[in-house]
């Protein structure tokens, strides 16, 4: 059986305690993962070709706020 059958299977098992605990944690670890890949994506230079449409996008007033 794969880790991630074993995974699924031992979350099925866990009480609704355990369950909100869980998902309160893996909410933070993947935020946590997120953020350390958007700032290597920064420090690499992956998002430098979006920072360069988006500037003058800004700065001619053509940017829509979500």
């Amino acid at each position: 059986m794969t880790k991630l059958k074993n995974l699924e299977r031992e979350v099925q098992r866990l009480t609704r305690d355990e369950m909100a605990a869980f998902r309160a944690w893996f909410r933070e670890y993947d935020s946590d993962a997120w953020n350390r890949q958007i700032e290597e994506d920064a420090r690499t230079g992956k998002l430098d070709s979006l920072a360069e449409e988006a500037v003058p996008a800004h700065r001619a007033g053509r940017i829509k706020e979500i």
